[in-house]
């Protein structure tokens, strides 16, 4: 038997303030809770991005960042990134750096489902091949960052919200994703500093 998976409801300073199952949170009413997203690259300085599953309740079909999850309550962010990347896309990773510790944002669909996610973003760097999990991801594409960037900047790409939002605020940490200095984990959010 399988425990429904929960995530960590927060409120406007990041304070947790208990737990929802996570089928219930992304509706018409989505209360704010704890997210991740995080950023794969390669040592030749290429983002990964994903097209979402085509079932996706949310943003169903969309290209976005390498990848996205709930932490679990009581898990460290860093450690969600870890196991989601290994779930989603077959990628085992050492360690995920903390690039926006306090990201957060508000997205509402077409069809009036939101999504409202305290988000920290990630970097990971990686050397091995991608094997994308069908039920979580439709197609994988590496990218130099630099085309990426210019791609967002210029509206040319259609990409998720929060990934429309995040890689600019990215691209301010410097040209090169493998000099970004990371935060020290105590710039979290309080809810995610477990």
């Amino acid at each position: 038997m399988t425990t429904e998976e929960h995530v960590v409801l927060v409120d406007g300073d990041g304070n947790a303030l208990g737990t929802a199952p996570k089928t219930s949170v992304h509706g018409h009413e989505t209360p704010l809770h704890l997210a991740f997203s995080s950023y794969v690259f390669d040592h030749e300085g290429r983002v990964l991005l994903t097209r979402r599953a085509d079932h996706k309740i949310t943003w169903p079909g969309v290209w976005t960042n390498s990848c996205c999850g709930h932490p679990l309550p009581g898990e460290p962010p860093e450690r969600a990134v870890l196991r989601r990347l290994s779930y989603e896309l077959g990628l085992r990773a050492e360690h995920a750096d903390l690039m926006l510790p306090t990201f957060a944002y508000r997205a509402v669909m077409g069809n009036g489902i939101v999504e409202h996610e305290l988000c920290p973003v990630y970097r990971v760097t990686v050397d091995a091949p991608v094997t994308p999990n069908p039920e979580e991801v439709g197609e994988v594409l590496w990218m130099p960052w630099k085309e990426f960037v210019e791609g967002v900047r210029r509206g040319l790409l259609a990409i998720s919200p929060w990934c429309r939002e995040q890689v600019p605020l990215l691209a301010e940490l410097g040209a090169d994703p493998m000099t970004w200095p990371p935060a020290p984990d105590t710039a979290l959010p309080p809810a995610a500093r477990v």
